[in-house]
């Protein structure tokens, strides 16, 4: 909702983007992914979507998180197979080495699983990962550089992938630890 994003917009500004397309002299809005800041704890990854986006509000933001958590990214249809997408994961990117976080962490839809159900979904996300599977939300975040990490069951209602997503990562491999940071 506008209120949502606008709570956004005011706990943390530099994590929202938006692209926009030029027709004429108006801009539409035709793509957008909103982030926040958080501690991840990689020995309990279990979480629902939900808990993680607050209920949609982001106020689990923690100005001081360590790993920068995709809640999502969009693109209208008409604008799909133009880079939209990955441009908006770019701009994520360059937030990630601005602010000098770990990475990036995020629930990853698995929309193609239903036409390989006889897989479990971590056999699934797998044979994604391997490139012995296309998945149309999945494969583009590998592309982009993210790693399946583990599977969050129970994390969002899906039916077509038994309400599982695939938690990816995506380093910092230019992160410098706080302390020593503060020491150069």
């Amino acid at each position: 909702t506008a209120e949502k994003y606008l709570k956004h917009m005011q706990l943390f500004p530099e994590g929202q983007f938006v692209a926009l397309a030029r027709e004429g002299s108006r801009e539409t809005v035709i793509g957008a992914t909103s982030t926040f800041r958080t501690n991840f704890d990689f020995a309990h990854i279990q979480h629902t979507y939900a808990e993680a986006i607050a209920d949609g509000w982001l106020t689990n933001h923690d100005p001081e998180g360590e790993w920068l958590y995709g809640a999502d990214v969009s693109v209208h249809p008409s604008y799909r197979g133009l880079r939209v997408g990955r441009r908006l994961y770019e701009a994520r990117h360059r937030l990630v080495r601005q602010l000098n976080l770990r990475g990036e962490i995020a629930g990853a839809l698995m929309p193609g699983y239903p036409h390989h159900s006889h897989l479990t979904v971590a056999q699934y996300a797998l044979r994604v990962w391997q490139g012995k599977i296309h998945d149309p939300t999945l494969s583009v975040q590998i592309r982009n550089g993210f790693r399946p990490k583990g599977i969050l069951y129970d994390h969002i209602s899906d039916y077509r992938s038994r309400n599982a997503a695939a938690l990816i990562v995506r380093e910092n491999h230019h992160y410098v630890p706080r302390e020593q940071a503060a020491a150069v």
